[in-house]
């Protein structure tokens, strides 16, 4: 990794902690996802997993592209009449986290599941970069 994309590094995860302002202070909106990434020798493959638990994998989005991994959705608070919060701590709303790859990848043979409030991705190493945007099809069980 070079001196620059450290610092690319250092700088997004400084903007991902200003991102958790305490809950009280009523500024957040929605919740940010804890994200793993991990690369493995056989396969050849970059896996991507996101802790998403409630949330319904109809309302996601995972998108492709260069170097990058979108994911996007929206947790759902429920719905009840008469509801009086007594501590309020879940945190509900929309969410996208963008995942900088350090390898090309072949998102054309991407593979998501969803499983126990567990996305995980699989991307395979391509031998070249691809160009355009790829939407990758959720298998949920």
């Amino acid at each position: 990794m070079s001196g620059r994309d450290r610092l690319q590094d250092e700088i997004e995860e400084l903007f991902a902690e200003l991102w958790q302002v305490p809950r009280f202070a009523g500024m957040r909106r929605g919740f940010r996802p804890n994200v793993d990434c991990f690369h493995t020798d056989d396969p050849h493959a970059l896996t991507i997993v996101v802790e998403l638990p409630g949330v319904d994998p109809a309302s996601m989005r995972i998108v492709v592209s260069e170097r990058t991994l979108s994911i996007a959705g929206e947790r759902a608070r429920p719905k009840v009449a008469g509801r009086v919060y007594h501590q309020l701590e879940i945190e509900h709303g929309a969410f996208k986290r963008a995942v900088r790859l350090a390898e090309d990848v072949d998102p054309e043979r991407a593979r998501a599941t969803y499983e126990r409030g567990i996305l995980t991705i699989e991307l395979p190493v391509a031998e070249r970069p691809s160009r355009g945007r790829v939407t990758v099809r959720l298998e949920t069980s």
